[in-house]
């Protein structure tokens, strides 16, 4: 028999047990509502965009998680591999040793609880994916089908933050540019495949998304960019103010994306 390699071992390898959430999901009461948009205030080198202040909490909307989650619901499972807690997920990890290109990216999420009245969230596991420059899934496309990079899980903070350094994805056809996650109580049922507290997507800014589909390697992400629109993408189109995210930085440098997201 061969020896388990480290990566063989699973998520549970990575993490000793964490502190789960204690709350019950129960059925969110109405009357928190959806919350005022706040404009956010952009670096020196980049313009902003309008998201949910930081002292928001609107309950982002459940969507589908697509056709390439990687969580085992279709197909391969990254959760089931150690390793996969990481906050750069820009490249391939546990075998795989592709690395994407692209405009270099920020993910920075603040969880919070609504039925806790929007405080910070901790303890609890966001798995993110998104697509590579080309448009490209890893573990699906067959281009990068022995790839798992751009996926990845962090465990948010006593603040309830969380934080990802990656690449900014293409806009591909049929699809507004979007990042996928999924928000689990705890990385044990993460790696369990256990119940998602949250399924949903992220809009990105449209004066982010000129800026770095201005540069090289995302020529075909100018003219699908062009054939779409939030107001009436499949997923966007009926509400998307929880779910566009704020930015700063450049494209020159570095991309930096925030969002609050209300579980």
């Amino acid at each position: 028999m061969t020896d388990i390699e480290e990566h063989d071992l699973g998520l549970s390898h990575d993490l000793p047990v964490l502190v789960s959430r204690r709350r019950a999901l129960g059925l969110l009461a109405g009357g928190l509502g959806a919350t005022a948009l706040a404009a956010c205030g952009a670096s020196d080198s980049g313009p902003a965009s309008t998201a949910t202040d930081s002292t928001d909490a609107a309950e982002i909307p459940e969507e589908t998680a697509g056709p390439y989650p990687g969580d085992g619901s279709n197909g391969p499972n990254v959760l089931a591999e150690s390793g996969v807690v990481r906050s750069d997920i820009t490249s391939s990890f546990g075998g795989p040793s592709g690395t994407a290109e692209g405009v270099p990216a920020t993910v920075e999420m603040t969880l919070l609880d609504i039925a806790a009245g929007g405080t910070a969230l901790a303890g609890a596991a966001v798995y993110l994916w998104h697509c590579n420059r080309d448009g490209q899934y890893s573990m699906y496309d067959a281009a990068i089908a022995s790839e798992n990079y751009l996926r990845g899980v962090q465990v948010s903070g006593k603040d309830g933050k969380v934080k990802f350094k990656t690449i900014f994805p293409a806009a591909y056809s049929g699809r507004w540019p979007h990042m996928h996650f999924e928000v689990y109580d705890s990385v044990e049922s993460a790696a369990a495949a256990g119940s998602k507290l949250r399924t949903s997507q992220i809009a990105l800014p449209k004066d982010a998304c000129d800026a770095v589909y201005a540069t090289d390697g995302y020529d075909q992400s100018v003219q699908n960019l062009a054939q779409t629109a939030l107001d009436t993408d499949m997923v966007f189109s009926d509400g998307y103010a929880s779910q566009l995210a704020a930015w700063s930085g450049s494209a020159d440098d570095r991309v930096n994306l925030k969002l609050n997201v209300g579980v």
